[in-house]
């Protein structure tokens, strides 16, 4: 039987069979391009949190008995805080992320690059305190370190302030003391067949389960009733399911209330795509020269520039088609050049290119008008001419959800969703950054000082070639609408 440590543990209470994947199966988890995101995302907020206690101990190996050997010599020479800890018992390992000597004990500090305490986050301090405390360490107190995500960064490496430490003793000990049941159950899992459980809310919750295509793979080639969007869509779709069926082109028309579920299933049914008139009407009113915009940003665990906060969207990047009058159509756009912060640099680039008139074309304005009113707040003296960039919006999302669908689009309206089904040669997958995680990876890896320097040149022409395909699809949108 493989050992078991927090994770596992952890992996158990949501779903056995997913344990048992993980140990016996792993060649059948689906990729997830975001894991080593959020894994160096996790290393950054431990590697802050270690320096906020300079006279710490650090347990610097990957080797679990040297590991344990380590600990026990530096609880036993010193009174000093301890990273990286590791600890054991009845086949338990696990390492805590910091242990602070306080008097007749310690405080058992678990460190999270979340902005508040979650409720698995009980289960993994339970777990800890558990096996802590069989090994015999006093604990006086077992806490969750979180963001803070109203601390501004000063500047100069100065962190203080970063976490808040919520203390979840109470809460924890008793929850402890059902540890023992989830390690038998454990135990008991994997060593016994693959179990059999249908999908169900455990495949999402507390996390997305990379195994989910094995358990319940996607129907080829049809429309099922899951497409259907937002909270009601979902309602409806698990109560199709439920009368058995499977794909929407089965169902009756009389049971979509919505105008938007009937015109899904419509579409979906005849094959035929809807545009309404009336989006042309929309378009064609609008006068030149005509922007449209799209907006790159990034969002740190632990800022970076000073003035910004944790996981505040900071844009980086725009593009820009400018129509001039129809068919005269120019690109311009920023990047930022260097590992400053490019806020200041990227409005003053924006509100040159934007001029004073004219339309501003976005789709989905909620981000790109929030980003503009944050930095009307950073820079007061930008503030006038970014507010009047602001008031020239206009959103071509609401405008494409209420006049067009096309089955292909299976339920979804985004820009990723609607481009193939008008302009099939565009489609992104032929980009080698095709979608915002990606593009926030690749300025990640383009700031990183050891980036070679045609690797950064690599990195900023994927960045730039995917923003203006942004940009160029809103432009083949509206002379879609317009049948041009």
């Amino acid at each position: 039987m493989a050992g078991l440590s927090k994770s596992r543990l952890i992996l158990q209470s949501q779903c056995p069979k997913r344990l048992w994947l993980s140990v016996n199966r792993p060649d059948l988890a689906a990729a997830d391009s975001g894991v080593t995101a959020r894994m160096a995302a996790g290393n950054v907020v431990g590697a802050v949190a270690r320096d906020l206690y300079p006279d710490g101990i650090l347990i610097d190996t990957l080797d679990a008995r040297q590991a344990l050997g380590d600990t026990a010599k530096a609880l036993g020479e010193w009174s000093r805080p301890i990273f990286e800890a590791a600890f054991a018992t009845d086949g338990v390992f696990f390492r805590a992320d910091l242990l602070l000597p306080i008097q007749g004990g310690y405080r058992l500090v678990e460190v999270k690059s979340s902005t508040s305490v979650k409720d698995y986050h009980l289960a993994d301090a339970a777990i800890q305190l558990w096996v802590a405390t069989e090994t015999g360490l006093p604990v006086k107190s077992i806490e969750i370190a979180h963001i803070n995500n109203r601390f501004v960064y000063p500047g100069n490496g100065n962190y203080a302030g970063l976490f808040t430490y919520a203390d979840i003793s109470l809460l924890a000990r008793p929850l402890s003391q059902e540890v023992p049941g989830w390690v038998q159950a454990a135990k008991a899992t994997l060593d016994g067949n693959e179990p059999k459980l249908a999908p169900g809310g455990q495949c999402h919750d507390p996390f997305p389960c990379p195994f989910l295509a094995y358990c319940a793979p996607k129907e080829q080639g049809g429309y099922p009733p899951e497409i259907l969007p937002h909270r009601d869509g979902k309602t409806l779709a698990a109560q199709l399911r439920a009368e058995g069926f499977a794909d929407l082109r089965q169902v009756p028309g009389k049971r979509f209330s919505s105008s938007k579920h009937q015109r899904i299933w419509r579409v979906t049914k005849s094959d035929r795509p809807e545009l309404d008139p009336e989006a042309a009407d929309a378009v064609a009113a609008l006068a030149y020269p005509r922007y449209y915009l799209d907006f790159e940003t990034i969002d740190f665990a632990v800022p970076i520039w000073p003035g910004t906060r944790p996981y505040r969207q900071l844009p980086f990047q725009w593009s820009c088609h400018i129509e001039r009058q129809s068919d005269l159509i120019e690109h311009q756009e920023f990047l930022a050049i260097d590992a400053a912060d490019p806020r200041r640099a990227f409005a003053e680039a924006l509100i040159t290119t934007l001029k004073t008139t004219g339309p501003v074309l976005v789709y989905n304005a909620g981000f790109e008008s929030g980003r503009l009113r944050e930095l009307a707040a950073d820079f007061p003296d930008l503030a006038p001419a970014i507010e009047a960039i602001r008031n020239r919006i206009v959103d071509l999302l609401p405008l494409t959800r209420k006049h067009y669908y096309h089955r292909d689009m299976r339920g979804s309206w985004s820009l990723k969703a609607v481009l193939p089904t008008i302009a099939p040669e565009l489609a992104y997958n032929s980009l080698d950054v095709a979608d915002g995680g990606m593009a926030q990876e690749a300025y990640r890896e383009l700031l990183h000082p050891e980036t070679s320097a045609d690797r950064a040149s690599k990195l900023r022409q994927d960045l730039l070639d995917y923003c203006e395909r942004d940009t160029w699809a809103m432009v083949r949108l509206a002379h879609f609408f317009q049948n041009r």
